[in-house]
């Protein structure tokens, strides 16, 4: 049984649901598609299996799981915090987490790389024991991690909010213990949310670029991540080779999300 609610009825909300899709999402990557198809056959493949993009799909798509992964720990811890705990400062930590939504990317990157430079404060400390961090695949996953971290938190947090305490306790009373309760009741429960943060950090570590080009040196063949590369291209005026990296990228995109979407229903479904 649908429920039409208080906004109009469903023809009208659908239209102009798709009326704005169509204007700020379809149309426009539709023009990526268009702009790839003026190549030949050929010439799109010899761009987008060249030898350097290749090699730039391959560091672009580490560094995106690395950090997905990496704030898939982080946020959910950051997030349990926030929902299971009353401290002084909870707040200001609460404001904290969307400080990387606010600030503009290439801040970011400048102010990662001066402080893991070899002769930064955190990067002189790290150069004593050989780690190297500025220029290297280590310093791309940073800057992604930097920038994806309020993905998994802010949609790990409703999904904690709304877990019953009752379900905790239940367990506990039946003997399970702490470390049980958690891989059997809570982790289930929110795992929906914990896809869709690890899907949303990844499809962002695919597109991000202004705080990856200054701390990953941009070397090709060894730390040029996509986005650079789709650049490079355009400042050469070769829009359609700009398109079709830019469509792999976008293709890469959709499917990972798109699969991590279905994994989310099957979830749901078996909970």
């Amino acid at each position: 049984m649908s429920r039409n609610g208080v906004i109009g009825g469903f023809g009208l909300s659908m239209g102009y649901t798709l009326l704005y899709l169509s204007l700020i999402v379809i149309i426009p990557l539709s023009t990526i598609l268009l702009s790839a198809m003026s190549m030949s056959w050929s010439d799109f493949i010899a761009t987008v299996l060249d030898k350097r993009a290749l090699l730039s799909y391959k560091v672009t798509l580490l560094a995106s799981l690395a950090a997905a992964a990496v704030n898939l720990f982080i946020g959910f811890l950051t997030a349990w915090v926030l929902t299971r705990y009353d401290f002084y400062g909870k707040s200001i930590i609460n404001a904290a987490v969307d400080l990387p939504f606010a600030l503009p990317t290439a801040v970011a990157g400048i102010t990662l790389t001066a402080l893991y430079a070899e002769n930064g404060w955190v990067g002189s400390i790290l150069a004593k024991y050989g780690i190297k961090v500025v220029f290297t695949q280590t310093g791309i996953t940073l800057a992604l991690i930097f920038i994806t971290f309020p993905f998994v938190v802010r949609a790990v947090q409703p999904a904690l909010e709304e877990l019953e305490a009752e379900l905790e306790e239940a367990a506990e009373s039946l003997g399970a213990s702490k470390f049980q309760t958690l891989t059997k009741v809570i982790l289930p429960l929110i795992s929906p949310s914990l896809i869709t943060g690890f899907a949303l950090a990844f499809a962002r570590g695919l597109g991000e670029y202004g705080s990856v080009i200054f701390i990953s040196g941009n070397m090709p063949f060894k730390t040029e991540i996509t986005p650079l590369l789709i650049i490079t291209k355009l400042e050469q005026f070769n829009y359609a080779a700009a398109n079709a990296l830019a469509l792999v990228t976008l293709l890469t995109a959709f499917a990972v999300l798109f699969l991590l979407g279905m994994l989310k229903k099957y979830i749901r479904r078996e909970l």
